[in-house]
C-alpha cells in the first residue's frame, strides 16, 4: 500500500510537469554570437582600427603636394610702395628631397632692387636636398612608418580586447549554467521531500508511522524550500549578470526572459572546440600571440624613433638649386645660365638635447625588449599551470562522480529499508543530504573545469570561443 501511494503521488507530479510550457534553450555559441555582434565593448574595439587608419591617413598627408601663395601690398598717400606676389608648388618625396616650382611677380615705387623681376614675372623650377640630417630618415618618414606599425599593433590590441570581453562573457554564462543546475538539484530534492512528507503523513493517518516522523519530514521539507529559495535568487542574479552582455543592434540592452535557460549539455559542446584548440597549440610557440605581436610592433616603432634620434646628431645641411626663366612654356629656356642657389648649415655645438633624446629612445627600446621576454615566459608558465590544473580537475571529476553514484546507491538502499521498517527517517535524510552535497560539489567542479578551459583559451588568445 505504501509503495502504491508513492507511485500515485509521483505520477501526479510527472503529469503536472508535462503540462508546463517547455523552456527555450540558449546555447553558449548563440549567446556569444550576440556578444560579438552587438556588445559596445566589441564595437569599441573595432574603433581602435578606425583610429589607427585615420592616423595613417594623417601621416600620409605629409607627402601631399602643396600650393603656397604669398601676396603683400603696401600703399601710402596714394603711392604704391610695393605689390609682391609669390606662388609656389611643392612636391615632397620619401627621402629628404623636395621638388618645387615658383612664380614671382613684384612691382612698386619703393621695391627693393633685389626683388626686381621681368614685367611678365619670373618662373623657376628646382630642388632642395638635405645631404646629412633628414636625408635617409626624417620626422615625416618616421611618423608614416610608425603609423603603419600602429595599424598592425591596433589589430593585435583589438584581438586582445575582444578576447577579454568574450572570456568575461563566457565565464558569466558558465556561472549562469552552474546556478541553473544547482536550482534543478534543489527542485529535485524538494520534490522528494514533499513526496516523502505526504506519504509519511498519510501513513501516520493510517496509524503506520509515529507523529514524530511527520514532524521530521516537515522540517526537511521546509529546509529544502529554504535552500531552493536561496538557489532561485542566485539564479536570478546570474541571469541579470548575463544580461549585461546582451544587446541588440540599436545599442539597446536586453534582459534574459524567465523561460530562457542555459544548455545543460554545454560541457560536451565546449569540449569539442577546446580539443581542437589544444591540438593546434602543440606547435604554437607564442610568436603569433596578439600580446607579443603588439609588443613586437611597438618595438619596431621605437627602433624607428631611435634611428631618427641618431640621425639628429648629424649636422643639418640643406642645398637648393633653381632654374630661372621668363618663358616657362619653352623647356630649353631653363638653363644653367640663369639660376638661384644656396645652402644652409646648422649644428649645435654640444648636442646635449640630441644625445639626451637618443639615450631616452634607447632606454624605451630596452624596456620594451625586457617586456617581450617577460611576457613570453609569463604566457608559457601560465599555460603550463592551467594545464596542470586541468589534469587535477580530471581526477577530481572522476572521484566526485564515483562519490555521487555511491551516495545514490546508499540513499536508495536506506529508502527501501525505511519503508520496510528497518531504518529511520533521520538516516534517510542524512543520506539524502550527503547526496545533495555531493551533487552540488560535482556541479562546482564542472564549473571550475569549464572556467579553467576558458581561461586557457583566453591565455592562448583563442578569440572565437564557441
Amino acid at each position: 500500500m505504501k509503495t502504491s501511494l508513492f507511485k500515485f503521488l509521483f505520477l501526479l507530479n510527472v503529469i503536472s510537469f508535462a503540462q508546463e510550457k517547455p523552456a527555450e534553450v540558449m546555447s553558449l555559441s548563440e549567446y556569444l554570437g550576440y556578444v560579438k555582434a552587438f556588445h559596445p565593448i566589441v564595437k569599441q574595439a573595432n574603433l581602435i582600427i578606425h583610429e589607427s587608419e585615420a592616423k595613417l591617413l594623417k601621416e600620409r598627408g605629409a607627402f601631399d603636394p602643396k600650393i603656397e601663395i604669398d601676396r603683400v601690398q603696401k600703399t601710402f598717400k596714394n603711392t604704391e610702395y610695393y605689390d609682391k606676389l609669390n606662388a609656389t608648388f611643392k612636391i615632397p618625396t620619401w627621402y629628404g628631397i623636395e621638388f618645387k616650382g615658383n612664380f614671382e611677380e613684384n612691382d612698386g615705387f619703393y621695391l627693393n632692387p633685389e626683388s626686381n623681376v621681368p614685367d611678365e614675372g619670373l618662373y623657376s623650377v628646382g630642388v632642395s636636398v638635405s645631404i646629412a640630417q633628414n636625408l635617409l630618415i626624417n620626422k615625416r618618414m618616421a611618423m608614416l612608418k610608425q603609423a603603419k606599425f600602429y595599424v598592425q599593433q591596433a589589430k593585435a590590441d583589438r584581438t586582445l580586447m575582444i578576447n577579454d570581453i568574450l572570456f568575461e562573457a563566457t565565464s558569466t554564462y558558465f556561472n549562469w549554467l552552474k546556478t541553473y543546475k544547482e536550482r534543478l538539484v534543489f527542485e529535485d530534492f524538494l520534490e522528494n521531500a514533499d513526496m516523502r512528507f505526504k506519504g509519511i503523513k498519510k501513513s501516520y493517518e493510517l496509524g503506520e508511522f509515529p507523529a514524530i516522523d511527520t514532524l521530521e519530514a516537515r522540517i526537511t521539507l521546509n529546509t529544502r524550500k529554504l535552500e531552493l529559495e536561496k538557489a532561485r535568487i542566485k539564479y536570478i542574479k546570474s541571469s541579470l549578470e548575463l544580461s549585461n552582455f546582451l544587446w541588440i543592434n540599436d545599442n539597446t540592452p536586453i534582459e534574459i526572459r524567465e523561460r530562457i535557460i542555459p544548455d545543460t549539455n554545454t560541457m560536451n559542446h565546449f569540449d569539442s572546440y577546446y580539443q581542437t584548440m589544444a591540438e593546434n597549440f602543440e606547435t604554437n610557440n607564442f610568436e603569433n600571440h596578439p600580446k607579443l605581436q603588439s609588443l613586437d610592433y611597438k618595438y619596431k616603432s621605437l627602433e624607428i624613433d631611435k634611428r631618427l634620434k641618431l640621425n639628429l646628431l648629424l649636422p643639418k645641411i640643406d642645398l637648393h638649386y633653381n632654374f630661372l626663366s621668363e618663358t616657362p612654356e619653352i623647356a630649353r629656356s631653363f638653363s644653367t645660365s640663369a639660376y638661384k642657389n644656396g645652402f644652409s648649415i646648422s649644428v649645435p655645438l654640444f648636442l646635449r638635447k640630441e644625445r639626451g633624446d637618443l639615450n631616452l629612445a634607447k632606454i624605451k627600446l630596452q624596456n620594451t625588449a625586457f617586456e617581450i621576454q617577460s611576457t613570453r615566459v609569463t604566457l608559457k608558465n601560465k599555460v603550463e599551470g592551467i594545464t596542470q590544473e586541468l589534469q587535477s580537475y580530471k581526477s577530481q571529476t572522476a572521484y566526485t562522480d564515483a562519490i555521487v553514484n555511491d551516495y545514490e546507491t546508499l540513499l536508495n538502499a536506506e529508502d527501501r529499508k525505511f519503508f520496510l521498517g528497518e531504518s529511520s527517517l533521520f538516516l534517510v535524510n542524512s543520506r539524502e543530504s550527503k547526496l545533495m552535497d555531493a551533487k552540488l560539489k560535482a556541479i562546482s567542479i564542472e564549473n571550475q573545469v569549464l572556467l579553467t578551459k576558458a581561461s586557457l583559451l583566453n591565455t592562448l588568445s583563442a578569440q572565437n570561443i564557441q
